[in-house]
Parts: C-alpha cells; sequence; structure tokens
C-alpha cells in the first residue's frame, strides 16, 4: 500500500493518493460536525453556541499539534524519496518520543487555562459554562488527537493513504454511537461529545500504530532507534514547528473572527457555528490537496526529481480551480438544507445570518485553495519561512477587517475578515513558488 510518488504520472499520482486522504478528511469533519448535530439538536441552542466557541480555540491547541505532527511526515517522506532505511526508522521512532513529550507540555497548561482563554474571547456569560464543559475534555485528550495525525502523517510520508482512512471510518461510527450514548443516555452535556470524540481518536491511533508496524516492515522499529540526537531532531522541528506556528497564527486570526462574531450574541454565534461547519465539509479537497502536494513534494525533493516537482505543482494549479469551484456550489445551493442539519427548525433569521457568510465566502474560494496547495508544497520543498510568514499576513488580514468592518457594517462586515486573508495569503504564496520555481530552474540550467 505504498506509494511511491517519485516515478509514473504526477496528476495521477496526486490524484490516487488524495482520494483516500478526502474521505479521511471528509470524516474528520464527521467527528466535528456529529458532536455538532446531536448537540444541537438534543441539547439546544445554547450548547451548540458553547462547542462552536470553542472551535477556533481547538484550531489553537490542535492545530499546532497537528502542524508538529504533519511536519514529521514531510521528513519521513524525505527518508522515502532518498531510500534511507535506517533515517527512516530513526524518523518514525523519534516522531513517537517527540509526539508524547509536545502532547504533554501542551496538556497541561490549556487544560487549566480553559475557561479563562473563553473569557478573553468575550465567550457569552449564558454559554461559558458548557464551552468550558467541553473544551477542557478535548484538550485533556491532546495526546489522542495528535498520536493520530502522527501515526497518519508518517504512513502518508511513504504513500500510504489508505491505511489512515480505514481506521477513521471505524471511529467515525464508533464516535456516532458514542455521541448518542453519553449525551442522550448518560446525559454528560456539551462534555459527553468531547469524551466521544477523544476515546473515538484514542483507538483510531492505537490501531493505526498496529497496522503500520505489522503490514510496513520499512517503518518497524528497533530499541536501537529510540533515541534523542540533536541533529535530527533539530531537523524535525525545523520543519514541524513553522508547520505547528502556521496553524496557530491562523487560529489567532480566527479567535479574532470569532471573537468579533460573540458579540452579536449567542442566536448568531450558533448561526456563525453552524456555516463554519458547512464550509469546512464544502472545501475538504482543498486541504487533501495541501496534504497530497507535502507528500509528493518531500519525497521528489529526497529523490532530487525537481522536474517533477515543477510538473506536479502546475497539475495542482489545475485542480485548484475544480476545488474552488465544487466549494462555491456546495456553499451557495446546498447551505440553506445543511445548515439544517446543525440546527433544529432554525428561524429565517439564523438561516439568513449562516447564509451571509457563506455568500461572501464563496467569493474567494480559489485564493482558499491556493494556501492549501502553496503553503503546503513548499513546506514539503524545505521552505517553511514564507509559510509561517503567511499565517501572521493571514492573521494581520483578518484582524484589520474586523477593526475596521465591525462597527459600520456589523455582522456581514465581520464575515469580510476571512475573503480578505485569503485573498492576500492566497496570492503571496503563489507569488512565492512562482520565484522558488524560477530560481531552481535557473540554477539546474547553470549546472
Amino acid at each position: 500500500m505504498k506509494k511511491d510518488m517519485t516515478v509514473g504520472n504526477p496528476m495521477k499520482n496526486i490524484l490516487l493518493f488524495s482520494i483516500p486522504v478526502l474521505l479521511g478528511n471528509l470524516f474528520q469533519q464527521i467527528y466535528n460536525m456529529v458532536d455538532t448535530v446531536i448537540v444541537g439538536q438534543y441539547l439546544g441552542e445554547e450548547a451548540l453556541a458553547a462547542v462552536g466557541s470553542t472551535g477556533c480555540l481547538m484550531f489553537l491547541v490542535l492545530g499546532f499539534a497537528n502542524g508538529i505532527a504533519q511536519g514529521f511526515g514531510v521528513m519521513i517522506a524525505h527518508a522515502f524519496g532518498a531510500r534511507d532505511e535506517k533515517l527512516l526508522r530513526h524518523d518514525v521512532a523519534l516522531s513517537i518520543l517527540l509526539t508524547i513529550i509536545i502532547s504533554v507540555i501542551l496538556t497541561v497548561p490549556t487544560v487549566l487555562a480553559s475557561r479563562q482563554l473563553l473569557i478573553w474571547m468575550k465567550t457569552p456569560e449564558n454559554i461559558l459554562d458548557l464551552a468550558d464543559q467541553y473544551i477542557r475534555v478535548i484538550f485533556a485528550g491532546i495526546i489522542c488527537t495528535m498520536a493520530y495525525n502522527t501515526a497518519a502523517g508518517i504512513l502518508r510520508g511513504i504513500g500510504d493513504s489508505k491505511t489512515p482512512l480505514y481506521f477513521l471510518l471505524f471511529s467515525s461510527f464508533l464516535n456516532i454511537f458514542l455521541d448518542i450514548f453519553l449525551i442522550v443516555v448518560v446525559k454528560l452535556g456539551t462534555a459527553g461529545a468531547a469524551y466521544a470524540t477523544i476515546i473515538a481518536q484514542a483507538i483510531a491511533a492505537v490501531l493505526c500504530f498496529i497496522v503500520m508496524f505489522r503490514k510496513h516492515e520499512i517503518l518497524r522499529t528497533s530499541r536501537g532507534d529510540y533515541y534523542m540526537d540533536y541533529y535530527e531532531t533539530k531537523r524535525m522541528l525545523s520543519v514541524g514547528i513553522p508547520m505547528a506556528l502556521n496553524y496557530s497564527i491562523t487560529a489567532v486570526g480566527t479567535m479574532i473572527l470569532q471573537s468579533a462574531v460573540n458579540v452579536f450574541g449567542s442566536s448568531v454565534v450558533a448561526a456563525f457555528t453552524a456555516a463554519s461547519k458547512v464550509s469546512n465539509i464544502a472545501t475538504q479537497t482543498m486541504p487533501t490537496l495541501g496534504t497530497a502536494m507535502a507528500t509528493y513534494c518531500g519525497q521528489n525533493l529526497g529523490a532530487g526529481k525537481y522536474d517533477r516537482i515543477f510538473r506536479g505543482m502546475r497539475d495542482a494549479f489545475i485542480l485548484c480551480f475544480f476545488a474552488a469551484g465544487s466549494a462555491m456550489l456546495i456553499c451557495c445551493f446546498a447551505g440553506p438544507a445543511m445548515i439544517s442539519l446543525f440546527i433544529h427548525n432554525p428561524s429565517a433569521e439564523m438561516v439568513s445570518n449562516a447564509m451571509k457568510y457563506l455568500h461572501i465566502a464563496s467569493t474567494c474560494m480559489l485564493p482558499l485553495a491556493w494556501i492549501f496547495v502553496y503553503r503546503n508544497g513548499l513546506q514539503g520543498l524545505d521552505r517553511g519561512l514564507v509559510p509561517m510568514l503567511s499565517g501572521i499576513l493571514e492573521l494581520l488580514s483578518r484582524y484589520v477587517v474586523v477593526r475596521l468592518a465591525a462597527k459600520p457594517f456589523g455582522y456581514p462586515g465581520v464575515c469580510a475578515a476571512d475573503i480578505s486573508a485569503w485573498l492576500t495569503t492566497g496570492i503571496l504564496l503563489l507569488v512565492t513558488y512562482m520565484i522558488w520555481q524560477h530560481r531552481t530552474k535557473k540554477q539546474l540550467t547553470k549546472s
């Protein structure tokens, strides 16, 4: 089930690798979507708003953890592309050790500070307790989430995008069962939704590691592979930390947006939460392409096959148009029906508020696709500085629009912050890759 992306047709490689990743991303969204649907249907609008108000906090912390895990996968891809099996096994072992260390470092402060973080975000008083109950459990289970993403990143680094999918399918159904059981039967409230997610992801992580070691001999580590060496640890963190910081910086921008939305009350928060879920589902082809391009570029960089990198990135540029078009159609035409999945008998005003965001966001889906493809592609090429700086630009763009547009234009002005961030950041990353490609071609011609 390994996929060597240094040979064969690039477009075919990218698509075959992407299909399982897309399904996996959709089921990852199902984790969050099922929580939201069951919470909204059984616990009511306030509980839905409470869970939704924690989304950017989750992205801030879990995005950092998962960004590091994704960086580990890039290093696995480099070693696999270079055919260095000894380094590959050591990188697998080091990924596991660093996952344990980093997850512990992240868990303690976030659990202790969860309520204060929600207060800083101006979470409405009537949903503060419900939101804290949910996010504290999520933070306590950081190791489960990060462990799955580390295992998935390792497997994708060698081109196996199917195994993570299989266990996400299983854990998604388990999550649905646990959601209903813990919320409806045991009556744990919003905390029950969080427990269901963490338990399901923990099982997916354990199964992924078991199968990974049994199925792929090149990943099977021994005791001698588990040691902390300065050089390789620095290399892995030099890729992982910029990716992690990029997620976190983007999350801070999302927190600014969420804080601005919170001011309009729990009803608007619930509408914005439902709209965000619809948008996330509609755009899943984009992070899918990003994951594929990180692995594709990583393997081909390790193999020194620059012509394949150029061709693959050109093919990915074409695929961005299909990803953006499908996202626009889903948001604009399927949006009203999908919103009703998250809110029981939504009012006309709530649907209107949700659709305002979806219509505004639909105008800049192409630059959003560029962000995922070129940010991940550049990171796979060991060019992590500009992708990290692009996160800062994304943050500043959101902040400026929120500050300038919130009062004169109200909620629609706040919604426009996303399209400003996507447009500026997408163009920056596209231009950065084009400059890298031009310079690399010149160097190859000289040599």
